[in-house]
């Protein structure tokens, strides 16, 4: 697969900006991820992701560090922090900003090294992809974590999406899956990729499979727009 995510910001890195990553979702939605918007400075985040970086503890891993602005706050900050990113030009980008720490690893595929924080922002909980595929996710951040570790996420509910009838009741499709399990394509430039499943997933749902799977889970803040943040952690027998 082309690494149109990582060629966009080593673009943008360069000073060679000329247009955003446009994506297409199975909701039938076009929408823009504008460049600049990736390198945002903590001013610039929401006030989700701002009280996510100061609930960090401990030695933090950003999933999905993208060009990596928030794993350069925590750094700059004093954190320990590794970014991992499956992208190998989102880690280059990490790298020439001045990260010092970084992992070229789809998550599921790294292991060796413990955590106190797992942070997954920018519904950074999409990379599930579908609902059936949370367990093993919530499993495998387990073991990344220490004794009392957490994992910080943000997701939202797209429930907003759908049609309300008269009584506040929404009318989600009977399509056999879950509602939040979205197929996006982006395109770059002249490049484009195969669809690919992506997973908004409501608070309950994600608090039941937490349980399920040993964590607490928390709701820390919720945001204007359907969007929440939750801290899971290890419960302690």
């Amino acid at each position: 697969m082309k690494d149109i995510f990582g060629q966009a910001l080593l673009d943008f890195q360069a000073d060679n900006y000329t247009e955003d990553i446009t994506t297409f979702s199975s909701l039938d939605e076009e929408d823009l991820i504008p460049l600049p918007y990736l390198f945002r400075s903590y001013g610039e985040m929401p006030a989700l992701e701002q009280t996510a970086l100061r609930h960090c503890q401990g030695k933090i891993l950003d999933v999905g560090c993208g060009a990596g602005s928030h794993s350069l706050w925590l750094q700059e900050n004093g954190h320990e922090v590794i970014g991992l990113d499956r992208s190998k030009g989102a880690i280059a980008v990490c790298k020439q900003r001045g990260l010092h720490h970084t992992v070229h690893s789809n998550i599921l595929e790294y292991r060796g090294t413990s955590f106190d924080t797992l942070l997954l922002l920018m519904n950074g909980i999409g990379i599930a992809g579908k609902l059936e595929n949370l367990d093993t996710y919530l499993s495998h951040f387990k073991s990344l974590l220490r004794p009392g570790g957490q994992i910080l996420l943000d997701s939202s509910d797209i429930r907003y999406m759908f049609d309300e009838d008269d009584d506040g009741g929404i009318w989600v499709p009977d399509n056999g899956r879950y509602y939040g399990e979205v197929d996006f394509k982006i395109s770059y430039k002249k490049w484009e990729v195969e669809p690919f499943p992506w997973l908004y997933l409501d608070y309950h749902r994600l608090q039941n499979h937490a349980l399920q799977n040993g964590f607490l889970c928390e709701l820390l803040e919720e945001g204007a727009h359907y969007d929440y943040l939750a801290k899971l952690t290890l419960k302690a027998y």
